[in-house]
Protein backbone atom coordinates (compact mmCIF):
# COMPACT_ATOMS: atom_id res chain seq x y z
CA UNK A 1 0.00 0.00 0.00
CA UNK A 2 1.04 3.58 -0.81
CA UNK A 3 1.67 5.62 1.96
CA UNK A 4 -0.96 8.00 2.17
CA UNK A 5 -0.58 11.22 1.25
CA UNK A 6 -3.98 13.53 3.10
CA UNK A 7 -5.20 16.52 1.40
CA UNK A 8 -6.47 19.91 3.90
CA UNK A 9 -10.24 20.02 4.98
CA UNK A 10 -12.47 22.11 3.25
CA UNK A 11 -13.84 25.16 5.06
CA UNK A 12 -16.50 27.93 4.58
CA UNK A 13 -14.98 30.60 2.33
CA UNK A 14 -12.48 28.03 0.49
CA UNK A 15 -12.35 27.69 -3.18
CA UNK A 16 -13.50 24.36 -5.24
CA UNK A 17 -12.29 24.05 -8.61
CA UNK A 18 -14.70 22.21 -11.23
CA UNK A 19 -13.23 20.30 -13.95
CA UNK A 20 -14.83 17.80 -16.84
CA UNK A 21 -12.57 14.94 -17.12
CA UNK A 22 -14.86 12.39 -18.75
CA UNK A 23 -18.04 13.20 -20.81
CA UNK A 24 -20.46 16.47 -21.15
CA UNK A 25 -23.18 17.52 -19.27
CA UNK A 26 -26.53 18.87 -19.09
CA UNK A 27 -25.62 22.83 -18.64
CA UNK A 28 -28.70 23.25 -16.03
CA UNK A 29 -27.43 20.25 -13.57
CA UNK A 30 -24.29 22.03 -13.75
CA UNK A 31 -26.07 25.16 -12.38
CA UNK A 32 -27.77 23.47 -9.36
CA UNK A 33 -24.46 21.53 -8.92
CA UNK A 34 -22.29 24.80 -7.94
CA UNK A 35 -25.07 26.71 -6.52
CA UNK A 36 -25.16 24.06 -3.94
CA UNK A 37 -21.79 24.43 -3.05
CA UNK A 38 -22.29 27.81 -3.01
CA UNK A 39 -25.13 27.64 -0.46
CA UNK A 40 -22.58 25.07 1.59
CA UNK A 41 -20.24 28.62 1.56
CA UNK A 42 -17.05 27.37 -1.44
CA UNK A 43 -16.37 29.55 -4.01
CA UNK A 44 -16.35 28.09 -6.85
CA UNK A 45 -13.89 28.31 -9.98
CA UNK A 46 -14.38 27.01 -13.77
CA UNK A 47 -13.69 27.77 -16.97
CA UNK A 48 -15.81 28.24 -19.59
CA UNK A 49 -14.28 25.38 -21.37
CA UNK A 50 -16.96 22.86 -18.90
CA UNK A 51 -19.19 22.78 -21.67
CA UNK A 52 -17.42 22.00 -24.58
CA UNK A 53 -18.14 18.80 -26.44
CA UNK A 54 -15.81 16.50 -28.86
CA UNK A 55 -18.28 13.67 -29.57
CA UNK A 56 -19.06 11.74 -26.16
CA UNK A 57 -16.21 13.57 -24.80
CA UNK A 58 -16.08 16.81 -22.51
CA UNK A 59 -13.59 18.59 -24.95
CA UNK A 60 -10.34 16.84 -26.57
CA UNK A 61 -7.98 15.01 -24.52
CA UNK A 62 -5.56 17.65 -24.50
CA UNK A 63 -7.96 19.75 -23.10
CA UNK A 64 -9.38 18.22 -20.30
CA UNK A 65 -5.91 16.82 -19.37
CA UNK A 66 -4.51 20.65 -19.05
CA UNK A 67 -7.71 20.99 -17.15
CA UNK A 68 -6.91 18.34 -14.50
CA UNK A 69 -2.57 19.26 -13.97
CA UNK A 70 -3.71 23.06 -13.61
CA UNK A 71 -6.31 22.34 -11.04
CA UNK A 72 -3.98 19.80 -9.02
CA UNK A 73 -1.31 22.79 -9.75
CA UNK A 74 -3.36 25.37 -8.70
CA UNK A 75 -2.16 27.38 -5.40
CA UNK A 76 -5.67 28.78 -4.78
CA UNK A 77 -7.98 26.28 -4.63
CA UNK A 78 -8.55 23.63 -1.97
CA UNK A 79 -10.93 20.82 -3.57
CA UNK A 80 -11.29 19.69 -6.94
CA UNK A 81 -15.00 18.01 -7.97
CA UNK A 82 -15.57 16.32 -11.15
CA UNK A 83 -18.42 17.74 -13.01
CA UNK A 84 -20.22 14.29 -13.85
CA UNK A 85 -18.50 10.68 -15.22
CA UNK A 86 -19.34 8.78 -18.40
CA UNK A 87 -16.78 7.92 -20.50
CA UNK A 88 -13.27 9.61 -21.06
CA UNK A 89 -11.13 10.26 -17.62
CA UNK A 90 -8.67 7.36 -18.56
CA UNK A 91 -7.31 9.40 -22.12
CA UNK A 92 -6.01 11.85 -19.10
CA UNK A 93 -3.06 9.12 -17.67
CA UNK A 94 -1.18 8.62 -20.81
CA UNK A 95 2.34 9.24 -20.04
CA UNK A 96 3.56 12.08 -19.84
CA UNK A 97 6.12 14.49 -18.22
CA UNK A 98 3.93 16.80 -16.38
CA UNK A 99 2.60 13.74 -14.34
CA UNK A 100 6.05 13.93 -12.53
CA UNK A 101 6.05 17.04 -11.86
CA UNK A 102 2.71 16.15 -9.26
CA UNK A 103 4.51 14.27 -6.81
CA UNK A 104 5.72 17.25 -5.55
CA UNK A 105 2.22 18.79 -5.18
CA UNK A 106 0.43 19.13 -1.84
CA UNK A 107 -2.57 16.62 -2.35
CA UNK A 108 -6.31 18.54 -2.52
CA UNK A 109 -9.79 16.85 -2.01
CA UNK A 110 -10.25 15.08 -4.79
CA UNK A 111 -14.21 14.64 -5.07
CA UNK A 112 -15.80 11.90 -7.81
CA UNK A 113 -17.13 8.98 -8.69
CA UNK A 114 -18.52 6.39 -11.98
CA UNK A 115 -15.29 7.13 -14.12
CA UNK A 116 -13.60 9.54 -11.97
CA UNK A 117 -12.42 5.85 -10.65
CA UNK A 118 -9.62 5.88 -12.98
CA UNK A 119 -7.95 9.04 -11.97
CA UNK A 120 -9.11 8.22 -8.21
CA UNK A 121 -6.84 4.59 -8.51
CA UNK A 122 -3.92 6.49 -10.51
CA UNK A 123 -3.52 9.35 -8.09
CA UNK A 124 -4.16 6.63 -5.06
CA UNK A 125 -1.21 4.15 -7.16
CA UNK A 126 1.18 7.13 -8.29
CA UNK A 127 1.40 9.95 -5.65
CA UNK A 128 -0.70 7.79 -2.40
CA UNK A 129 -3.37 10.68 -2.43
CA UNK A 130 -6.59 9.58 -0.35
CA UNK A 131 -9.66 10.58 -2.58
CA UNK A 132 -13.21 10.63 -1.74
CA UNK A 133 -15.92 8.57 -3.69
CA UNK A 134 -19.04 10.92 -3.63
CA UNK A 135 -21.65 13.18 -5.22
CA UNK A 136 -20.38 15.42 -8.14
CA UNK A 137 -21.54 18.95 -9.53
CA UNK A 138 -23.63 17.45 -11.75
CA UNK A 139 -24.12 13.79 -10.47
CA UNK A 140 -25.45 14.60 -6.76
CA UNK A 141 -24.67 17.94 -6.12
CA UNK A 142 -27.32 19.16 -8.64
CA UNK A 143 -30.36 17.40 -6.13
CA UNK A 144 -29.29 18.69 -2.97
CA UNK A 145 -28.66 17.19 0.17
CA UNK A 146 -30.55 14.46 1.69
CA UNK A 147 -32.39 14.03 -1.55
CA UNK A 148 -33.29 11.34 -4.19
CA UNK A 149 -30.63 11.46 -6.74
CA UNK A 150 -28.75 14.09 -3.98
CA UNK A 151 -25.87 13.43 -1.83
CA UNK A 152 -25.94 12.39 2.01
CA UNK A 153 -24.93 15.71 3.76
CA UNK A 154 -23.93 14.10 7.52
CA UNK A 155 -21.21 11.62 5.31
CA UNK A 156 -20.15 14.59 3.00
CA UNK A 157 -19.47 16.62 6.07
CA UNK A 158 -17.35 14.41 7.91
CA UNK A 159 -15.22 13.10 4.85
CA UNK A 160 -14.57 16.88 3.52
CA UNK A 161 -13.92 18.52 6.92
CA UNK A 162 -12.86 16.09 9.85
CA UNK A 163 -8.98 15.79 10.85
CA UNK A 164 -9.20 14.81 13.81
CA UNK A 165 -11.20 11.33 14.21
CA UNK A 166 -13.01 8.87 12.15
CA UNK A 167 -16.99 8.73 12.19
CA UNK A 168 -19.51 5.45 11.59
CA UNK A 169 -21.85 5.40 8.17
CA UNK A 170 -24.75 3.59 8.52
CA UNK A 171 -25.09 1.62 4.78
CA UNK A 172 -29.02 1.06 4.58
CA UNK A 173 -27.64 -2.49 3.01
CA UNK A 174 -28.17 -5.95 2.85
CA UNK A 175 -25.87 -8.58 4.79
CA UNK A 176 -24.72 -11.15 2.38
CA UNK A 177 -22.15 -12.25 4.80
CA UNK A 178 -21.96 -11.48 8.23
CA UNK A 179 -18.52 -10.72 10.03
CA UNK A 180 -16.29 -7.77 10.93
CA UNK A 181 -13.17 -7.33 9.10
CA UNK A 182 -10.39 -4.04 9.09
CA UNK A 183 -8.22 -2.78 5.99
CA UNK A 184 -7.84 0.07 3.62
CA UNK A 185 -10.91 1.41 1.59
CA UNK A 186 -10.56 1.26 -1.95
CA UNK A 187 -12.26 0.52 -5.49
CA UNK A 188 -14.52 2.00 -6.98
CA UNK A 189 -16.75 1.82 -10.66
CA UNK A 190 -16.41 -2.08 -11.02
CA UNK A 191 -15.92 -1.93 -14.87
CA UNK A 192 -12.99 0.81 -14.41
CA UNK A 193 -11.52 -1.49 -11.41
CA UNK A 194 -11.14 -4.01 -13.75
CA UNK A 195 -9.91 -1.98 -16.69
CA UNK A 196 -6.74 -1.11 -14.07
CA UNK A 197 -5.51 -4.73 -14.73
CA UNK A 198 -2.69 -4.85 -16.96
CA UNK A 199 -1.69 -1.05 -16.42
CA UNK A 200 1.21 0.39 -14.32
CA UNK A 201 -1.29 1.79 -11.69
CA UNK A 202 -3.32 -1.60 -11.58
CA UNK A 203 -5.15 -1.73 -8.11
CA UNK A 204 -3.34 -3.55 -5.45
CA UNK A 205 -5.96 -4.63 -3.17
CA UNK A 206 -4.33 -7.05 -0.47
CA UNK A 207 -5.78 -6.05 2.93
CA UNK A 208 -8.22 -3.70 1.29
CA UNK A 209 -11.96 -3.51 1.77
CA UNK A 210 -13.00 -3.67 -1.55
CA UNK A 211 -15.48 -1.23 -2.72
CA UNK A 212 -17.71 -2.11 -5.64
CA UNK A 213 -20.39 -0.59 -7.17
CA UNK A 214 -21.61 0.10 -10.65
CA UNK A 215 -25.04 0.68 -13.40
CA UNK A 216 -26.36 -0.62 -15.93
CA UNK A 217 -24.84 -4.11 -16.49
CA UNK A 218 -26.50 -6.99 -16.43
CA UNK A 219 -25.78 -9.97 -14.44
CA UNK A 220 -23.56 -11.78 -16.51
CA UNK A 221 -21.54 -9.09 -17.06
CA UNK A 222 -20.86 -8.50 -13.33
CA UNK A 223 -20.18 -12.17 -12.91
CA UNK A 224 -17.76 -11.80 -15.84
CA UNK A 225 -16.20 -8.73 -14.22
CA UNK A 226 -15.44 -10.34 -10.75
CA UNK A 227 -14.36 -13.41 -12.12
CA UNK A 228 -11.80 -11.26 -13.86
CA UNK A 229 -10.75 -9.78 -10.94
CA UNK A 230 -10.90 -13.25 -9.03
CA UNK A 231 -8.95 -14.97 -11.80
CA UNK A 232 -6.22 -11.92 -11.76
CA UNK A 233 -5.71 -12.45 -8.14
CA UNK A 234 -7.72 -9.12 -7.07
CA UNK A 235 -10.07 -10.93 -4.73
CA UNK A 236 -7.19 -13.27 -2.54
CA UNK A 237 -6.37 -11.36 -0.17
CA UNK A 238 -9.03 -8.89 0.09
CA UNK A 239 -10.37 -8.12 3.61
CA UNK A 240 -13.84 -6.98 3.00
CA UNK A 241 -16.50 -6.48 0.13
CA UNK A 242 -19.13 -3.40 0.05
CA UNK A 243 -21.48 -3.74 -3.20
CA UNK A 244 -23.22 -0.61 -4.30
CA UNK A 245 -26.81 -1.16 -5.20
CA UNK A 246 -26.47 -1.73 -9.12
CA UNK A 247 -29.19 0.51 -10.60
CA UNK A 248 -30.66 0.03 -14.05
CA UNK A 249 -29.29 -4.20 -13.63
CA UNK A 250 -32.36 -5.70 -13.48
CA UNK A 251 -31.79 -9.54 -15.19
CA UNK A 252 -34.03 -11.08 -17.85
CA UNK A 253 -37.51 -13.08 -16.25
CA UNK A 254 -36.35 -16.23 -14.04
CA UNK A 255 -32.79 -15.69 -13.91
CA UNK A 256 -30.00 -15.07 -11.62
CA UNK A 257 -29.96 -10.94 -10.19
CA UNK A 258 -26.34 -9.12 -9.63
CA UNK A 259 -27.03 -9.74 -6.23
CA UNK A 260 -27.79 -13.53 -6.73
CA UNK A 261 -23.88 -13.81 -8.88
CA UNK A 262 -22.35 -11.58 -5.98
CA UNK A 263 -23.28 -14.23 -3.55
CA UNK A 264 -22.29 -17.25 -5.93
CA UNK A 265 -19.11 -15.36 -7.16
CA UNK A 266 -17.71 -14.03 -3.72
CA UNK A 267 -19.50 -16.80 -0.87
CA UNK A 268 -15.88 -18.64 -1.59
CA UNK A 269 -13.93 -15.97 -0.26
CA UNK A 270 -14.88 -16.22 3.09
CA UNK A 271 -15.01 -12.51 3.84
CA UNK A 272 -17.58 -10.15 5.12
CA UNK A 273 -19.81 -8.81 2.16
CA UNK A 274 -22.82 -6.21 2.21
CA UNK A 275 -24.83 -5.14 -0.38
CA UNK A 276 -26.95 -2.45 -1.77
CA UNK A 277 -25.59 0.69 -0.21
CA UNK A 278 -26.25 3.76 -1.81
CA UNK A 279 -22.39 4.27 -3.22
CA UNK A 280 -21.83 6.00 -6.51
CA UNK A 281 -24.79 5.26 -9.01
CA UNK A 282 -27.77 4.67 -7.07
CA UNK A 283 -31.19 6.70 -6.99
CA UNK A 284 -30.74 7.21 -2.89
CA UNK A 285 -28.84 10.34 -1.40
CA UNK A 286 -25.29 8.55 -2.47
CA UNK A 287 -22.68 8.33 0.62
CA UNK A 288 -19.15 10.32 0.78
CA UNK A 289 -16.62 7.54 1.30
CA UNK A 290 -12.92 7.67 1.30
CA UNK A 291 -10.59 6.03 -0.48
CA UNK A 292 -7.23 5.04 1.03
CA UNK A 293 -7.68 5.44 4.28
CA UNK A 294 -8.12 2.70 7.02
CA UNK A 295 -11.89 1.27 8.20
CA UNK A 296 -13.83 -1.49 9.36
CA UNK A 297 -16.89 -3.29 7.59
CA UNK A 298 -19.39 -4.07 10.05
CA UNK A 299 -21.53 -6.76 8.11
CA UNK A 300 -24.43 -7.36 10.67
CA UNK A 301 -28.84 -6.46 9.21
CA UNK A 302 -28.33 -3.30 7.39
CA UNK A 303 -24.56 -2.54 7.86
CA UNK A 304 -22.06 -0.11 8.94
CA UNK A 305 -18.64 1.42 7.57
CA UNK A 306 -16.35 3.03 10.46
CA UNK A 307 -13.98 4.94 9.42
CA UNK A 308 -10.87 4.77 11.24
CA UNK A 309 -9.04 7.71 10.86
CA UNK A 310 -10.07 10.80 9.02
CA UNK A 311 -9.63 11.91 5.27
CA UNK A 312 -7.66 14.98 5.80
CA UNK A 313 -4.85 16.55 7.70
CA UNK A 314 -5.28 19.73 9.81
Amino acid sequence: MPSPQKPRPLRPGDAIRVIAPASPMNPDLLRQGIAELERLGYTVHHDARLLARDGFFAGTTADRRRELLNALREPDTRAIIATRGGYGSGYLLDATPEWDAIRTTPPKLFLGYSDVTSLQVFLWRKFGWVSLYGPMVAAGLDHGADAPEGYNAASFAHAISETQRGWAIELQATTLAAGQAEGTLLGGCLTLVEMTLGTPWELDTRGAILVLEDRGMKPWQVDRALTHLRQAGKLAEIRALLFGDFPDCEPPAGTASVKDVVAQVCAPLNVPITWGAPIGHTPKPLLTIPLGVRARLVAENSGRLEILEPACIA
